[in-house]
């Protein structure tokens, strides 16, 4: 009988914590009696968890603006160039238009009418005893002085656009660069903290869809600030390739192992396109280049959906807006 009893005691001391948990009474005893240092943890805890679970501050992306028939792209039928939305653009589509041309065709003119002149002149019917006249001062000085004094008048305009091509971005410039792929860009924008991502030509399909022109359309474009100096880093991968917007005034080869540079400031507000313009590979006639280009606050507010921060201009006392802490997203 004793070891009867003592099987019993022995069997309630084994199963006394399992009938103490299930117990409510005795589990709320429990919970009560728990360390004062796990009471302190759990409003952290719970703090961390309610962060998680929270929704991430997004900042919707500007819409995608639609180009402009004839601006920023080539026109059927042109044979001059295209109109400019750059300062460097507008002095050298001057120096184009209302320079070179008249200068070019006067001479043109000028050397014809003389060469007709000379064989109506001096053709051998006309002249049976022919001249010899072997030097004339003044028509030497002439032909020395003239044209000298026609290649400074192109040679001052010309060397001044050329140092402006290159003259070396402001400090407060926006810093893209560039990377050319077999057969696609690159973008990357390292002040604005925002990753690389690639902008692939759209098909014949999706470019009608957009209302956007076929071979120059691109599915993720190039967006810069409108009436900020942009500074491009353009580089190649690979092979040479050439980026260059006809309509801005911007060419640059991106060579594989280099860093060019490229400095230019948008005047209006719209898309603009161009292509690879160095003969890469297979498919070099299908990598265009678009570019949009946005009022600074709308650029502000991409650079916030793609997850960058934006960069103030020098001067500017902006409040920062909150940083979307997702991944960047397509353009």
């Amino acid at each position: 009988m004793n070891k009867v009893k003592s099987l019993i005691l022995a069997g309630m001391l084994a199963f006394a914590p399992a009938l103490a948990m299930s117990s409510p009474t005795l589990a709320q005893d429990n919970a009560a009696a728990a360390p004062a240092v796990e009471n302190a943890a759990a409003p952290v805890e719970s703090a961390a968890n309610a962060t998680a679970a929270a929704p991430a501050a997004q900042v919707a992306a500007p819409p995608r603006m639609k180009p402009t028939e004839g601006i920023g792209m080539p026109r059927p039928g042109e044979i001059t160039l295209q109109q400019q939305f750059s300062p460097n653009g507008h002095t050298a589509r001057w120096l184009h238009d209302q320079m070179l041309l008249p200068i070019i065709t006067i001479i043109c003119v000028f050397v014809l009418a003389l060469m007709l002149y000379v064989m109506v002149r001096f053709r051998r019917s006309a002249n049976p005893t022919p001249s010899k006249t072997s030097h004339n001062t003044l028509v030497e000085v002439i032909w020395t002085v003239v044209p000298v004094m026609i290649l400074l008048v192109i040679a001052v305009p010309s060397i001044g656009l050329l140092a402006d091509q290159y003259k070396p971005a402001p400090k407060d410039a926006v810093t893209v660069k560039v990377t050319g792929y077999q057969w696609y860009w690159g973008y990357e924008y390292p002040d604005n903290e925002i990753p690389e991502f690639v902008s692939n030509m759209l098909t014949k399909e999706k470019a009608a869809e957009n209302g956007e022109p076929y071979l120059l359309a691109a599915d993720n474009r190039l967006v810069l600030p409108v009436g900020r100096p942009i500074k491009l880093i353009i580089t190649g991968a690979d092979v040479i390739h050439s980026f260059a917007v006809p309509s801005l005034w911007v060419k640059m080869d991106a060579v594989p192992g280099r860093l060019n540079e490229k400095s230019f400031t948008i005047e209006k507000p719209g898309v603009y396109y161009g292509q690879c313009s160095e003969l890469c590979g297979a498919r070099h006639g299908f990598m265009p280049i678009a570019i949009e280009a946005l009022p600074p606050a709308q650029f502000d507010q991409w650079v916030l959906s793609q997850g960058g921060k934006p960069k103030k201009a020098e001067g500017a006392a902006t409040a920062e807006a909150p940083r979307p802490a997702a991944a960047p997203a397509k353009i």
